[in-house]
């Protein structure tokens, strides 16, 4: 049984006593299902979220793309010590994937992206 119900996948639900959208979460990028970030399979569809999920897809569009040079993780202000930890510059291959291993915020890891370009104009 999962820790939360959900009526509509997309805007609905509770997680204990949290409103649903309130708490952090992973976005199937198949369905746009969500699921706690503890979730490592959509509860819609099934895809596996390390690979199917918007911040795996966003990584992976990252590290293909040949402008960006490093990426990036940046933290929310109150992040806890594991997301801090993941706070910086990385190299594309040495990038986390999000949510953060280890991430303890009551309000679920908060962490993104952001590319480090080696050029801005084309």
């Amino acid at each position: 049984m999962l820790p939360f119900t959900v009526d509509s996948p997309r805007n609905a639900g509770t997680i204990g006593t949290t409103p649903y959208l309130e708490r952090a979460v992973r976005t199937c990028s198949l369905c746009n299902a969500q699921s706690p970030d503890g979730t490592d399979i959509c509860r819609q569809c099934g895809a596996d979220l390390a690979q199917h999920s918007e911040t795996a897809v966003a990584l992976a569009t990252l590290r293909a793309n040949p402008r960006v040079r490093r990426i990036r993780v940046i933290v929310a202000h109150d992040a806890c010590p594991a997301c801090r930890k993941a706070e910086k510059d990385h190299s594309k291959d040495e990038a986390p994937g999000l949510p953060v291993p280890g991430c303890s915020s009551p309000s679920g890891c908060r962490c993104w992206y952001e590319p480090a370009l080696s050029e801005i104009y084309p």
